[in-house]
């Protein structure tokens, strides 16, 4: 395949010679892409989301992954439960910006289980939203994990949005020597 027209647009979409190396060398499936029907309709779907430039140059060398979502099958459906769960636009976009990987997380045997975990776990809704928007990379941890680390918070009645963010940041050993 010829990679010029690739490199080219992922240098036009903000993409250093580094982070397109990276990109590249991260998914190779990346070259298949055809420039018309995916990867200029997803850069178009993620400004429309609330993303910069360097927000989606950063989205995209971190997380080449994404190129190969359905924008229709992945990505939108994600969007609206995001909103739905209560987060704003822009919340939206800084969550994906800051940790695109949420973008390839299955919604029904990830995000939502994780979601409902928190919910019977004592947080509301808008603590649920605000702990997504922060920290979305605490939905990459292990379920075990979460339930783990919520189920000690909870029994010990420290349980917040701000001790949970502490807490799935920590260490094993941290936490262990923390909350026992």
């Amino acid at each position: 395949a010829n990679l010029k027209p690739l490199v080219k647009w992922l240098s036009d979409t903000g993409l250093d010679k580094s982070q397109i190396a990276k990109a590249i060398v991260r998914h190779p499936q990346l070259c298949g892409y055809s420039l018309e029907a995916n990867l200029k309709p997803l850069v178009q779907w993620l400004s429309d989301t609330g993303l910069d430039k360097s927000q989606i140059a950063k989205t995209i060398a971190s997380f080449p992954q994404l190129c190969g979502l359905s924008l229709e099958a992945n990505l939108k459906p994600l969007v609206k439960w995001l909103s739905d769960t209560g987060l704003d636009k822009s919340q939206i976009a800084k969550a994906i910006a800051s940790f695109p990987a949420l973008c390839g997380y299955s919604l029904e045997a990830n995000l939502k289980p994780k979601v409902r975990l928190l919910g019977e776990r004592g947080l509301s809704q808008p603590e649920i939203a605000r702990t997504l928007a922060k920290l979305p990379k605490l939905f990459g941890h292990s379920s075990e994990r979460l339930t783990h680390r919520t189920s000690v918070l909870d029994a010990q009645g420290v349980l917040t949005e701000t001790s949970l963010r502490t807490a799935m940041q920590m260490t094993h050993a941290k936490f262990a020597a923390r909350f026992g």
